[in-house]
């Protein structure tokens, strides 16, 4: 087993509740009309690349997540310029404008991603590291791939957890990404990510996991009223702080994982 692979036991059918309160449908079919328009028009202006201020990148992913009807509220301290390792727990393909607006980054993804449609030529224009998580011979050359991006300025953004969790229950980080901030020398940044109705407590909504299709994954997010996405980056952890990536993986993960996970104890919670 390759330690890229996915171990969350989440699925839409244990997990993902029905929402309480819904959109009307044409309100619903304007906003997945907006979130592709805007999508479109990011893959028009890929070409430009670094040429883009990353305020105006921040702007774009942001307006992503409010066209789709969702709601944002991002606390902590503004990430440092350089490089970086941007690192969060993994809840839903809301995650990636979010943490990208945090700070533009390459996303470490996997080679799935590809194939998405819009999505996957957007990710391969905006230079996401494409991961074969199948291989563990590929990991020490992918390592290696972070590492130099970071070295060279740039920041790279993972969901460590390896696989989307349900947002109620979350996984363990696993260590390999942080080899390459150990070895590039790189700062860490964790961000909290959290989904909410109506700002209550964490809900399934969002939630993009087991054999749960992106588009209907879209279509759930953008019938859903209320829906809040709560952004919280944690402070930097410096590089030279910790000695192995087993107590770095350890230090930057912002939410703690289940002890033992169950689908009875999930549903109620």
């Amino acid at each position: 087993m390759s330690v890229w692979l996915p171990s969350a036991p989440c699925t839409p059918g244990a997990c993902v509740e029905p929402a309480p309160a819904a959109a009307a449908v044409p309100r619903a079919v304007l906003r997945l009309a907006a979130v592709v328009v805007l999508l479109l028009a990011g893959i028009a202006l890929s070409p430009l690349g670094g040429r883009i201020p990353a305020e105006w990148v921040g702007r774009w992913c942001r307006a992503i997540v409010r066209a789709i009807g969702v709601r944002v509220r991002r606390t902590g301290p503004a990430a440092p310029a350089g490089g970086l390792l941007l690192v969060a727990n993994h809840v839903s393909w809301l995650d990636i404008p979010l943490l990208t607006a945090v700070r533009p980054a390459r996303m470490l993804a996997k080679t799935e991603i590809r194939q998405w449609p819009v999505a996957g030529a957007l990710a391969a224009r905006g230079g996401a590291l494409f991961i074969e998580r199948d291989r563990l011979r590929a990991l020490p050359g992918t390592v290696a791939r972070i590492a130099g991006s970071l070295r060279e300025g740039a920041a790279v953004a993972a969901f460590p957890e390896g696989s989307t969790w349900c947002g109620r229950a979350h996984g363990r980080f696993h260590r390999a990404v942080f080899q390459a901030a150990l070895d590039a020398g790189a700062p860490v940044q964790p961000v909290r990510l959290r989904y909410t109705q109506d700002g209550g407590t964490a809900g399934t909504a969002a939630a993009f996991v087991g054999e749960d299709t992106l588009l209907a994954s879209l279509w759930r997010v953008a019938r859903t009223r209320g829906l809040i996405a709560e952004v919280e980056t944690l402070p930097v952890i410096p590089p030279g702080t910790h000695a192995d990536r087993r107590s770095l993986a350890r230090a930057a993960q912002p939410v703690a994982p289940e002890p033992a996970w169950t689908h009875e104890a999930l549903l109620s919670a």
